[in-house]
């Protein structure tokens, strides 16, 4: 049981860490977010290989915005091809296959998750995105990104307006701590900084008065007849709510 109380202490110790780096950046999401519900925009989320875990997090979750249109390409999943999807994520062109069928436009915010940040696909979908007039939230390891070998002409922390550091070291793995081996961070700490995001957009949105659009869990009362009515006003701009 050494190992387990060791995880669980340099885990909440990353989570505090990144909590503390990141105050500033956290509040300057929430305020682009803000003005996707204020402008009654859209959140375009995505991410490729294990960051779509971010991607699913962020979609169709209970205590999760409504107003998310997530990015996909079925290729980018490991599980349709796990040396594909990596082939995939490398190939120069497809975020502009992905942002033909559907793109942020100058009211809408893309967040893009990579820990990585430097494969075609999300750095070329956060300059699509950009090109298109729409802010990036980048959320990533700035560690990650110097140490990872150059594969496109930028990289996601050049790319995003505000950039999310999940201070996650290169190669993810985090125990050991001397020679990490296991134990990956990037997907635990990603959905705790969205989660800090999405705090901060409530709190600040429901004291200006905004009705921040928020799933309810189908399994409890009420909960079904909540998400009707945001179904019924996202679906038909948020084709994956079908």
């Amino acid at each position: 049981m050494v190992s387990a109380t060791n995880l669980v202490k340099s885990t909440s110790d990353h989570l505090v860490a990144a909590a503390e780096a990141n105050a500033k950046e956290v509040s300057a999401a929430a305020d682009l977010l803000l003005g996707v519900i204020r402008a009654d925009a859209l959140v375009f989320t995505a991410g490729a290989g294990h960051s779509l875990a971010a991607v699913a997090e962020t979609f169709y979750r209970a205590g999760g915005l409504s107003c998310v249109y997530p990015l996909y390409h079925p290729e980018l999943l490991p599980l349709h091809g796990a040396q594909h999807s990596t082939r995939t994520e490398r190939r120069s062109g497809l975020a502009e296959e992905v942002l033909a069928e559907r793109a942020p436009g100058p009211d809408d915010v893309l967040v893009v998750f990579s820990t990585s940040g430097v494969n075609p696909y999300p750095v070329e979908l956060a300059a699509g995105a950009r090109r298109r007039g729409a802010a990036v939230i980048a959320v990533t390891s700035r560690a990650c990104v110097a140490a990872a070998p150059k594969r496109s002409a930028t990289n996601l922390v050049e790319e995003g307006t505000v950039v999310l550091d999940s201070l996650v070291i290169p190669g993810d793995a985090s125990h050991p701590a001397a020679a990490p081996r296991t134990a990956p961070l990037s997907t635990v700490v990603n959905a705790f900084l969205w989660n800090l995001v999405l705090t901060e957009v409530y709190d600040r949105g429901t004291a200006e008065g905004l009705d921040v659009p928020l799933w309810r869990s189908s399994n409890v009362e009420g909960g079904d007849a909540a998400n009707a009515a945001l179904l019924a006003k996202y679906e038909p701009r948020v084709p994956a709510l079908r």
